[in-house]
């Protein structure tokens, strides 16, 4: 017999997550298919800024709130912002007063997956595609050729979402920036010069066309992405496999940049990460479409230069788990009701990563995005 789910959600990412939180909080269960192997397969990427007025909701709607004060990154809203020579154009201290507490992704991850019932995530579980069958229902076939059905079924799967061609024409595109992810561990003793660059929280060093986003992590590493704005087959024509030669090719469009900041990449200690930065468009949005709706990237994929993504995939998780449960037996009505607030918030957000894209990296981005820092204080 086919296995068949009330509601079903591909992905167990941070906006996956959130929804099944908040369904379980009010007594519905969710089952989650995602396509790690395990929960530690992979490596979850930095720090996230979580917004008081977004994210935060989320974990307060989550009932987890208290837990995530407890793992938050003390002194990592610190902020600096630095010109292409390392000159100070301002630095900020951590005063607990900006409402945007930093904490380590994996650490946010496993506090959602430890608070579901066991089991609730069906690991090594890629889904491959899926079909309406009428009703509102769909059947989900897995790379591996099984199927199920479900009553509905919410794409959480990020920027190649598998579920959103049920909903959408819409692919990511190119933005034209791309980073190269480093790190550098045990900073303070082994790399004390970059410590001391990016200091306790984030740094900015920017310049025409490029810069180093960088932010100290919990374990004492420091995280490091040199953006550039390049052609979209830039990062084809570098062998990532060789790490010196990846280094000095990344490096050649900072040659004229402080040592200091060179050495954000010349030191890193492991091999370096190419990224394409991609985005869906601003305004993304689709008709309704009965027994399936979209949340996260899937959703509202968006450059990072508003700090938007996991606070909105975190928000778009909880305010659905919150409709489905203010309307019990009647999905569609809650999937409207929640897709009427998803889409403008979405795209004002987008709006802005991508209005920051651009001015990040003009000449005077670095007194242009200290003046922003400043106006909001």
């Amino acid at each position: 017999m086919t296995t068949h789910h009330p509601i079903t959600v591909v992905g167990a990412g941070l906006g996956g997550l959130a929804l099944a939180r908040v369904l379980h909080v009010h007594g519905i269960e969710a089952a989650l298919y995602d396509l790690d192997a395990s929960p530690t397969a992979r490596v979850q990427g930095g720090m996230l800024d979580i917004h008081d007025d977004s994210g935060q909701r989320a974990l307060r709607a989550a009932e987890l709130h208290e837990e995530f004060l407890a793992l938050v990154h003390q002194g990592g809203q610190a902020v600096r912002v630095l010109d292409k020579d390392a000159t100070v154009v301002l630095e900020q201290p951590d005063d607990d007063a900006g409402g945007r507490p930093e904490i380590d992704r994996g650490d946010l991850r496993d506090l959602l997956l430890g608070s579901l019932p066991e089991g609730t995530v069906r690991w090594g579980a890629k889904v491959a595609g899926a079909r309406p069958l009428g009703g509102g229902r769909h059947e989900v076939t897995l790379a591996d050729g099984s199927v199920f059905t479900t009553d509905l079924l919410v794409g959480a799967d990020g920027a190649w979402s598998r579920v959103r061609p049920l909903v959408s024409d819409a692919r990511p595109a190119y933005t034209g920036v791309s980073f190269v992810e480093a790190d550098l561990h045990d900073a303070d003793l082994r790399h004390p010069v970059s410590a001391e660059v990016v200091g306790g929280g984030m740094l900015f060093a920017l310049g025409e066309g490029r810069g180093f986003l960088a932010h100290r992590e919990t374990d004492g590493s420091l995280h490091v992405y040199a953006a550039l704005e390049s052609a979209e087959g830039w990062l084809d024509g570098v062998d990532f496999t060789d790490t010196e030669a990846a280094k000095a090719r990344v490096l050649e469009h900072f040659a004229d940049w402080d040592k200091s900041l060179r050495a954000l990449v010349a030191d890193a200690d492991d091999a370096l990460v190419p990224r394409r930065i991609h985005a869906l468009p601003v305004g993304h949005r689709w008709e309704r479409v009965p027994g399936v709706t979209l949340l996260g990237d899937a959703a509202h994929l968006m450059s990072p230069f508003a700090g938007e993504g996991a606070n909105l995939a975190l928000l778009d998780g909880a305010e659905l788990g919150l409709a489905l449960a203010a309307h019990p037996g009647d999905t569609e009505a809650a999937l409207a009701a929640n897709e009427e607030k998803l889409f403008p918030r979405s795209e004002r957000s987008a709006a802005e990563s991508a209005r920051q894209g651009e001015s990040l990296f003009r000449a005077d981005a670095p007194q242009r995005l200290a003046d922003l820092f400043t106006a909001h204080d």
